[in-house]
């Protein structure tokens, strides 16, 4: 018995071990995300991490787990801000402020857009599916209350705005008085009554 008991010590010691590695590999995911050039290979982020390649691997299973666990923890803010933008704010309002923080947030994280093809992300996908059901509930609001034209339909201004917001945030505005000069004029092109 006693036997017993010595052997199964060690488990609790390697459980705080695959933890501490987990959470290593998946901050050095997502500070590699935040860098425009880095390439999101397993030997860079176990590199970033100080971890071996294989740690790596086993801590998320693959790549795509690995990636999948750095971006959703990435958007979950950015879709809760949505929500929270929705329950306390006008539609338009809602769209308006929305908008430039996720300009702000891709020019900070457009990687996450560029080497994901191809890639298992389920968590990813649902947030992403997520903050499209809460822009398109901020434009059909903004619609109902005559500030975003009905001649376009709303899927379509949906995968309008947010390209253009990843094509902006790809430009690296220079200021944030440019920032708002390309939201200015993304909206006032959604406007029923655009500005003379």
């Amino acid at each position: 018995m006693e036997e017993a008991f010595q052997l199964s010590t060690p488990a609790p010691r390697r459980r705080a071990d695959a933890v501490r590695n987990r959470r290593l590999a998946l901050d050095a995911a997502m500070a590699l995300l935040a860098e425009p050039d880095a390439t999101l290979t397993v030997e860079a982020i176990a590199q970033r991490a100080g971890l071996g390649a294989a740690t790596v691997v086993r801590a998320f299973g693959g790549k795509d787990a690995l990636l999948d666990a750095a971006v959703s923890q990435l958007l979950e803010p950015v879709v809760q801000r949505a929500r929270d933008l929705l329950a306390e704010t006008a539609p338009y309002q809602a769209l308006r402020t929305f908008l430039r923080e996720l300009i702000a947030f891709q020019t900070a994280h457009h990687a996450i857009s560029d080497q994901f093809g191809g890639l298992a992300l389920p968590a990813t996908t649902a947030l992403r599916a997520e903050l499209v059901a809460a822009v398109e509930e901020m434009i059909e609001g903004a619609r109902r209350d005559g500030e975003v034209r009905t001649d376009l339909d709303s899927a379509l201004v949906t995968t309008l705005i947010g390209h253009t917001a990843l094509a902006v945030a790809r430009a690296q505005p220079s200021s944030s008085a440019l920032a708002d000069a390309y939201l200015t004029v993304i909206l006032d092109g959604l406007s029923p009554h655009p500005s003379a």
